[in-house]
């Protein structure tokens, strides 16, 4: 679940709500369904997500429709989700870690690898470009060689 949410900067309410028929595993595509009049999109799973998702699959007893599921076959809530994500945080060492920083992980990740706002607007499924442009003003990657 933290690999699907930091790669493609899922919400915890998308996250939990994912279900299979959003993953398709031949083509290696992840039909992204936002929230917050966000825009939708289909998007590419890197090969370690994918055999994570087939090993998820084949262990989730009984079946759901959903992919990430509480001990008891339902849905994950928000709730448990926060708290698996405080848990991993404090092993690491970062205390207050909650699900949203894994959703602004991906923005910062992405504007500093140095892709365009627009593309990063349409990844993370922003409706509006102007909640986009905070991770792009905070890249240093634009101004790298502007003394070259």
């Amino acid at each position: 679940m933290v690999l699907l949410m930091a790669r493609h900067g899922l919400r915890v309410t998308e996250a939990i709500d994912l279900r299979w028929s959003q993953i398709d595993f031949s083509k290696g595509h992840l039909h992204v369904m936002r929230l917050k009049n966000g825009i939708d999109s289909v998007q590419p799973i890197q090969g370690d997500e994918l055999r994570a998702l087939r090993e998820l699959k084949r262990s989730q007893e009984p079946q759901s429709a959903f992919v990430f599921t509480s001990e008891r076959a339902g849905p994950m809530t928000r709730s448990i989700v926060a708290k698996m994500i405080e848990a991993a945080g404090n092993r690491a060492g970062l205390p207050h870690c909650h699900p949203h920083q894994l959703r602004h992980t991906t923005g910062h990740l992405l504007a500093d690898a140095g892709h365009d706002t627009r593309r990063l607007q349409l990844w993370l499924g922003h409706s509006d470009i102007k909640h986009t442009a905070a991770y792009s003003q905070l890249s240093a990657r634009p101004f790298k060689d502007f003394w070259r």
